[in-house]
């Protein structure tokens, strides 16, 4: 992600904090920004600086998201959710905020669970929820990627031609 204060850093690193205390976890954060010294401060702060680490920006996310059991979306504002998307097609299900159209792609309680921006309590029990237990992650995970198989090239570009050929036959007439 861009460590900037819309996606909601501080907020993923407190869930996190939360979650840690309940379940042995390392947390990954990729990405960089402005906001990226505070975090690191955060995460001395909290003492759990240990179990963070801070990738920076990468080019192979997926294989990044391949290990992962979770991935967290904090932000404020989102316009899709595409980053949800690529989890899911990794098989990671999304503990998210309910911006935007992050609800739209993230099926709360499916493919994983939506908050209200800034519910680090909720978030973190959501994360709980899906991590309590093998057979808890492994049905998240599949709907995870049952979602993702929704968004495939072959199941989108057909409802693209339909609409632009519904389009065009309205403009002709």
């Amino acid at each position: 992600s861009n460590f900037r204060p819309v996606k909601r850093i501080q907020d993923a690193i407190k869930v996190f904090y939360k979650v840690s205390k309940v379940i042995p976890s390392r947390f990954l954060l990729i990405g960089d920004g402005p906001e990226r010294y505070k975090m690191e401060n955060l995460c001395r702060e909290l003492g759990i600086w240990e179990k963070v680490s801070f990738l920076g920006k990468q080019e192979a996310v997926e294989e990044l998201l391949a290990i992962s059991d979770l991935f967290l979306l904090p932000s404020e504002t989102e316009s899709f959710g595409l980053a949800a998307l690529e989890a899911f097609a990794c098989g990671v299900p999304v503990v998210s905020s309910n911006a935007g159209g992050i609800p739209e792609v993230n099926l709360n309680g499916v493919t994983g669970f939506t908050s209200t921006v800034g519910d680090i309590e909720g978030m973190a029990n959501n994360c709980l929820k899906i991590l309590e237990s093998e057979e808890s992650l492994q049905k998240f995970r599949e709907a995870a990627f049952n979602q993702a198989k929704k968004y495939s090239l072959s199941s989108i570009l057909p409802k693209y031609e339909n609409y632009y050929e519904q389009i065009i036959k309205k403009s002709v007439y």
